[in-house]
């Protein structure tokens, strides 16, 4: 049986694949930025064990990124830093997603285990 730390890691990827693919290619401009981060956040934060999401979509990348007319481009990872919570049982782990040596990669933060004897 897994742990609750690793349960609660494993909760963490799963909303990770979800947020990434299935907001991958989304059109965003500077204009259309801050509806589409509270988009993102409302719908992962629906997921069971998710406490709070966090998505910032960085302007000054988006519009280096729009390469045509039409002034939008397409969402990728390196364009948007997301930070999570989850609280599984009596575990409690913080996460993010921010670039690092120009790819988006999530990575663990911190992992509190409740130390409250019930």
């Amino acid at each position: 049986m897994p742990t609750d730390a690793q349960q609660a890691c494993f909760e963490a990827g799963i909303k990770f694949g979800s947020l990434y693919h299935q907001f991958a290619g989304t059109p965003v401009s500077p204009r259309s930025a801050r509806s589409l981060e509270t988009a993102m956040a409302e719908a992962i934060g629906n997921q069971p064990y998710c406490e709070s999401v966090s998505v910032s979509i960085d302007d000054e990348r988006v519009a280096a990124a729009i390469d045509h007319e039409n002034g939008y481009t397409e969402l990728t990872g390196s364009l948007m830093d997301v930070e999570m919570r989850i609280d599984y049982e009596d575990v409690s782990i913080r996460t993010r997603m921010a670039m690092r040596d120009g790819y988006p990669l999530m990575e663990l933060v911190d992992v509190e285990e409740s130390t409250d004897a019930a």
